[in-house]
């Protein structure tokens, strides 16, 4: 059996950088690349356990002993093993087998740069190469417009393994049938992009993919790398955009992952307060250590470039950003200001978003972040942490909470429903409705309505409404879009045979109509992110719970003017102060009958009137549905 001949991909100049945490192209070093050497077909190996005493590649072409290939150790410190193996190739399986330091600790590791895992709960790393032929020149050449801040920016959140299920196999969609499925119906559904709970592989389904195995390879659940790139393809095609949740704030203690990788703590930190996330039991990024900053970023950079994803959506970055996350007192350190803020980790997420927009300045990163942590979408050269947009989670609390109040109470908890307004462009803010408001018993979106049948679904379509109207890009979670009855599991596909009933079809059409609504007036997105873009009309209408307001955007004349209804009571004749005098039209009413509301208050042409009304001199009278959202325009 061919013996590891010694090679290397890294120069010098790689080295140097890799040490520094300024190298963001690792992806192009570590792992397993098929390469020619003297003639000679094979696989380099290469990576990183600077702790370890021997390190040998271990699969299926040397029946898993670690006595054949033993890697060679580079002799300028960077703690990489490295070497060339004849005649191993695409679709072999292997793993590391490394001797670490402490009392004859031995590990048999996954790569951490692998390309393709085994599907799980296999745990092989798989040698894998592919020459995808990439057809989205047209996309990615306007992608920008797509992406950019002032465009309207609509979001479906999908989870791969439940969207739809293949019953009569009790499978999941491939990535192949997902490019027909997916694909068609975001189209159809007017969403500008799709998010994508992590595809990374990882091992335990109940995860939904927040435990990542396999940073470098998406999950082999639903099929081959070029399979997914497939996907993204056939997406971008259709002019839908790719985001992908992206997780560097934690990663699971499985034997075959990244902790203790040679026996020492390699990729998380050292001390346990730093090290190890009490809540999801998990293990912590080293964001110190300059190896693991650029292992990170390069990763982040690998599915932009390789997989040409248009923005990344990461994870927990509350948890990130204090030490005292979720800790009791003793539990954690103070930084050397003594302050609870993680220096290590912001100083990473400044840099990480500094290289994403330097090498892609079209796409986006977006912050789930759950705090009041200042400038989370400021540029890092203003002193924020760089991020394009950033989850508002007060307006999430707030709203679901408002909602779920009966009618009859809302007038007294009418700053539930405004207050967003006094932050709102403090942030890029993206309004969520995601995957984690619908389990662990806080029931649908649906199933927090209060009131019978016809309250129920005519609150949301208010909510949806309301939602679309509000300033800031949004996002919705599969299944909250036609109107989930129960709440999500990642184990069963999402209830589409409840679209034989018109109120659910109705809440389908609603989100629609929506979705074209808010990416053909430009009003709703032009200034999403500026206080140029909003005014009240009224915010202290109580009584009647009722709120106005107008959406502006670069021309006066395609202002929007938006009325909301919050009780069931309807209003014949309610009177809004006007911007200036004219006539005014109907452009949406969540009311309508093609929604399967009442369709009993319709507002025709409306011209206004010389009587002064909310600090105005003009005024007109609406018709104003019960628990509906009325919009209009000027007309000519």
């Amino acid at each position: 059996m061919a013996r590891v001949t010694p090679y290397s991909l890294f120069t010098e100049f790689d080295i140097n950088l890799f040490k520094a945490g300024k190298h963001y192209r690792l992806y192009e070093k570590f792992g397993s690349h098929s390469i020619t050497v003297d003639g000679i077909t094979g696989t380099y190996f290469s990576v990183w356990a600077p702790g370890a005493l021997k390190v040998s590649v271990i699969g299926d072409f040397n029946f898993w002993q670690d006595t054949a290939h033993q890697l060679h150790v580079r002799w300028d410190g960077s703690g990489i093993w490295e070497g060339f193996v004849p005649g191993v190739g695409k679709g072999n399986l292997y793993k590391y087998k490394i001797y670490g330091p402490n009392n004859g600790t031995v590990t048999e590791k996954a790569d951490p740069y692998a390309r393709r895992c085994e599907h799980p709960p296999k745990t092989a790393s798989v040698v894998w190469d592919d020459d995808y032929k990439w057809n989205d020149a047209a996309w990615l050449t306007k992608r920008k417009d797509h992406n950019a801040l002032q465009a309207p920016f609509s979001v479906y959140e999908v989870h791969l393994g439940s969207w739809k299920k293949k019953v009569s196999e009790n499978r999941a969609l491939s990535y192949f049938e997902l490019a027909e499925e997916l694909v068609a119906y975001v189209k159809e559904m007017g969403f500008t992009h799709v998010e994508m709970m992590p595809v990374m592989e990882y091992p335990f389904d109940p995860s939904w993919g927040y435990q990542v195995t396999g940073y470098f390879a998406p999950t082999s659940r639903f099929g081959y790398p070029e399979e997914f790139k497939y996907l993204v393809d056939e997406l971008h095609k259709n002019d839908i955009g790719v985001i992908l949740d992206w997780v560097p704030s934690h990663f699971p203690e499985d034997d075959h992952g990244l902790g203790l990788f040679d026996g020492t703590h390699v990729y998380e930190h050292p001390d346990k307060r730093k090290g190890y996330h009490p809540d999801w039991k998990s293990l912590i990024f080293n964001y110190g250590r300059n190896e693991v900053r650029s292992f990170l970023i390069s990763n982040a950079i690998f599915w932009l470039d390789h997989y040409h994803v248009d923005g990344l959506r990461v994870d927990a970055v509350a948890s990130m950003l204090y030490l005292d996350y979720s800790r009791n007192e003793g539990e954690w350190e103070p930084n050397i200001y003594g302050e609870n803020k993680n220096l290590e980790a912001i100083s990473f997420l400044e840099e990480l978003n500094k290289e994403v927009y330097a090498s892609f300045p079209d796409v986006q990163t977006i912050a789930e972040e759950s705090t009041a942590y200042q400038g989370v979408s400021k540029p890092v050269f203003l002193g924020g942490l760089g991020f394009g947009m950033k989850w508002m989670m007060g307006w999430m609390h707030d709203t679901l909470q408002y909602f779920a109040k009966d009618p009859i109470h809302r007038s007294y908890h009418q700053n539930n429903i405004t207050f967003s307004m006094t932050y709102a462009f403090t942030e890029n803010f993206m309004l969520p409705l995601s995957h984690d408001e619908v389990v662990h018993g806080k029931r649908s979106i649906l199933g927090r309505m209060p009131g019978d049948e016809w309250q129920r679904f005519a609150n949301l379509r208010l909510l949806y409404s309301y939602m679309f109207m509000h300033p800031g890009t949004k996002l919705m979670f599969q299944g909250d879009e036609f109107g989930q009855n129960d709440e999500w599991d990642f184990q069963k596909s999402i209830d589409w045979h409840l679209l034989q009933y018109d109120v659910h079809k109705g809440i389908q059409k609603l989100v629609k109509g929506l979705n074209r609504l808010y990416t053909s007036e430009p009003a709703l997105y032009q200034k999403q992110f500026s206080n140029e873009g909003f005014e009240w009309i009224d915010y202290g209408d109580a009584e009647n719970s009722v709120i106005s307001f107008i959406r502006k955007g670069d021309c006066q004349e395609e202002n929007v003017i938006v009325v909301c209804n919050f009780t069931p009571t309807p209003h014949e004749h309610y009177r809004i102060g006007l911007p200036v005098m004219g006539r005014i039209s109907e452009i949406f009413n969540s009311d309508s009958e093609v929604y399967s509301g009442t369709g009993a208050y319709k507002n025709g042409l409306l011209v206004a009137e010389k009587v002064a009304w909310h600090h105005r001199e003009c005024s007109v009278k609406i018709k104003l549905p019960p628990l509906a959202m009325v919009a209009f325009k000027y007309s000519d």
